[in-house]
């Protein structure tokens, strides 16, 4: 197998790792590593330095090896050196790229600890739709005028949506106008403050990040329930906003629902704009799987591309992943890619199906499941029972059918956008605790 296919068959293995590690987990050890030979029965990937190898051995190797055994199709062991991670020659750490695409010396690397922008996150390569053109549209104010436009501006979405994507759009254009931007995450936050009150650097921790132009923070939900954070992000964001400085926060829920943090801190949370980011419609999925074939210089059908679109609806990483499988797939069997071929290559993939499930078979599955008509569940009712049944209606139509909240909304008896998400959130949040509900949801599911 040539070099080239080792990094195409990594890419599609780190798809599927998307999917199945936490994000932070992700972002902190498989992102930026890089698939580079494939010898026999071993693949070689690139890692940044020996750390993050042997953390990589320790603790991910089966979750690895399963990933990179579905792809390929066969057990193979997998040996993790110190770079380059950009094949065949790049230095140890990626150059951050500019808007106009010239490189420029990476930011925000070792002053904070925290790893650099994703070069390939930038504001050309966001695909903008109905779904997330406010998001967009704030991004791009705050980084043309930063400390001024929204500020602080507060991007939530479900996973995969494209906020981090954003966040480092942001941190790049900013680099660019010669600002300093860091970015993090939370964990990461909480994971440099913690150490510095243990090793008495506090007053180091408070300079180092009270001195930056912009302070880009992914997924401020991880805060919850960390008292001691919560003070040190605090004070850090009053720092930093009382001196004009920009901030921009992520989450997977709206601030109203960050209900355990500190009043304060989710006061200032609130205190500029809030933009969701909603599922990508079909046309946006569309495009997305177009763009990212022609950056790697692939041409497919425009039928492969719109099975690929119906098949894959709840979040762009999965689609992004699918896409990397189907590639790679065909890398491997020196098949041509056809919609024949991508049956075979995602048959197996988490989020795949043959076909979406309809709004109407999913409405109709709910009320036979908790005996409850139709026209009930689309009415006023307010009784406990009816309030639940339409609640569970609402978070598959919104998890199976991958229908807008608007959409939802009208199929209800147009109720309001406000109302579809308090009710989706509602389900979405009790499932973790309630195993009845979870049951309930399997059920319907399984009759679908």
């Amino acid at each position: 197998m040539t070099t080239y296919d080792a990094r195409g068959s990594w890419d599609a293995v780190l798809g599927e790792l998307q999917l199945e590690v936490t994000r932070p987990c992700y972002e902190t050890w498989l992102k930026g590593t890089v698939g580079l030979s494939c010898s026999g029965n071993e693949l070689v990937v690139g890692v940044a330095n020996p750390f993050v190898a042997e953390m990589l051995e320790r603790r991910l190797y089966s979750t690895i090896a399963r990933a990179v055994q579905r792809v390929i199709g066969r057990n193979a062991e997998v040996r993790f050196t110190i770079g380059p991670l950009t094949p065949p020659a790049a230095s140890p750490a990626p150059a951050a790229v500019s808007e106009n695409g010239a490189s420029r010396p990476s930011v925000n690397g070792t002053s904070h600890g925290v790893p650099t922008l994703n070069p390939k996150f930038i504001f050309n390569s966001f695909v903008v739709g109905k779904s997330n053109d406010l998001a967009h549209a704030a991004a791009r104010a705050v980084s043309e005028n930063p400390g001024s436009s929204y500020n602080p501006l507060f991007l939530y979405s479900r996973v995969g949506l494209g906020k981090t994507h954003l966040l480092h759009a942001i941190g790049h254009a900013a680099a660019a106008m010669g600002l300093e931007p860091v970015y993090l995450t939370t964990e990461e936050f909480t994971s440099q403050y913690i150490s510095s009150i243990r090793e008495a650097r506090a007053d180091e921790f408070r300079t180092s990040y009270r001195s930056v132009d912009m302070l880009l923070l992914d997924d401020i939900q991880f805060i919850i329930g960390k008292e001691q954070t919560q003070e040190g992000f605090f004070h850090t964001f009053n720092s930093l906003h009382m001196s004009g400085r920009q901030i921009v926060i992520t989450s997977d829920r709206p601030v109203s629902e960050l209900t355990l943090l500190e009043s304060r801190v989710q006061s200032r949370l609130e205190g500029g704009l809030v933009a969701d980011i909603q599922p990508p419609g079909l046309e946006t999925r569309l495009a997305i799987l177009k763009k990212k074939a022609d950056l790697g210089g692939y041409e497919l059908q425009p039928k492969v591309l719109e099975d690929l679109a119906q098949r894959f609806h709840k979040n762009i990483r999965e689609l992004e992943g699918a896409l990397n499988r189907v590639i790679a797939y065909s890398q491997l069997t020196n098949e041509p890619i056809t919609v024949d071929l991508v049956d075979k290559a995602i048959a197996d993939l988490p989020g795949s199906a043959s076909k979406k499930v309809s709004d109407e078979s999913i409405i109709a599955a709910v009320s036979d499941y908790f005996s409850t008509d139709v026209d009930t569940i689309a009415g006023r009712q307010r009784d406990k029972k009816t309030v639940r049944t339409r609640h569970v209606a609402i978070y598959l139509l919104r998890e199976e059918a991958g229908l807008s909240l608007s959409t939802i909304g009208a199929l209800l008896g147009d109720k309001s956008r406000s109302t579809i998400l308090h009710g989706h959130h509602k389900i979405s949040s009790q499932l973790d605790k309630d195993g009845r509900l979870r049951q309930d949801i399997a059920a319907i599911k399984n009759a679908l």
